[in-house]
């Protein structure tokens, strides 16, 4: 396009907007209230920011000094070696399996009840509800460390106080998110249902279970495969697992055999987020693909 032409059509677009301008004041006025609250807002916030920051102790020279320190720890790490420890770690590893995954099967068998008493177009009496919602806001609310803490005082040191505390812990998560999902299933089945004769009792079995039933299983499955590093953290504090040996070997300093553990840890992750996203294609079907 030649110049001649684009000087033309930018006098045009001027010329426009002025029309507009003259149309409508109003839409064109700037907000000057709301530049206000835009710039108090980000005041406030840099402020905040700058008090986290002060009461907290950051500084670069500590971050630097810290990037240094970790090269040398990185250095240290190096090569991953389990130091004829190999079938003991395994052993671990196998045990902070088991935690994740009968603490989220648990965790899935008590939350599928309590879901459907806190899904409203299940339970319509907000009393009912409100009751059921805040006790699995007390649970979710609760961090899966604190329950191990908390269960490691009552049944002892051991992956029975891990697999409890996950299973406490994802109670009230699961709970939360299969009430959403039931809440949000398709209603014409269950009117359906309902239309042929059947009871409420029917309306939830053929009705609404078949049709939330793959989107429970997929949450399932990222809860294990989530949990399966949550099972590594709380064997730190006594409760089972891996954990337990990663701590005691982080402690004295022995970080070759914590770079194998790592990198155990690793490679299972990986593993069951690939086995769990082909599981979850197969149970929601080929939309998921």
């Amino acid at each position: 396009m030649s110049p001649p032409r684009t000087g033309a059509l930018r006098a045009a677009a001027r010329a426009d907007l002025a029309r507009l301008r003259a149309r409508y004041p109003a839409q064109f006025r700037a907000d000057r209230a709301a530049r206000a609250r835009l710039v108090v807002g980000l005041g406030v916030l840099v402020g905040l920011t700058a008090l986290a920051c002060w009461r907290l102790d950051m500084s670069v020279a500590r971050i630097l000094h810290g990037l240094g320190r970790l090269g040398t720890f990185a250095v240290l790490m190096l090569p991953p070696s389990p130091e004829g420890h190999l079938w003991t770690f395994l052993h671990a590893l196998g045990e902070t399996l088991g935690i994740a995954f009968l603490g989220t099967l648990t965790a899935a068998m008590l939350a599928f009840p309590v879901a459907f008493l806190a899904a409203r177009n299940v339970v319509p009496n907000p009393f009912a509800r409100f009751a059921v919602r805040r006790g699995l806001d007390i649970l979710r609310s609760v961090d899966v460390l604190i329950w191990a803490l908390i269960w490691i005082n009552v049944v002892g040191l051991g992956p029975f106080a891990g697999l409890l505390a996950i299973a406490c812990s994802d109670v009230g998560a699961l709970g939360k998110l299969f009430s959403e999902a039931i809440e949000t299933c398709d209603r014409r089945a269950g009117e359906g249902v309902v239309a042929s004769g059947g009871s409420a009792l029917h309306r939830i079995r053929f009705g609404l279970i078949p049709g939330v039933l793959p989107v429970l299983a997929s949450q399932v499955l990222y809860f294990f495969e989530s949990n399966t590093r949550s099972a590594t953290i709380i064997g730190i504090v006594g409760a089972g697992g891996i954990g337990q040996y990663l701590t005691e070997l982080i402690r004295v300093l022995e970080l070759q055999q914590v770079a194998f553990l790592v990198l155990m840890i690793l490679v299972t992750v990986a593993a069951i987020d690939w086995v769990s996203t082909r599981l979850r294609r197969a149970i929601i079907g080929p939309a998921a693909r």
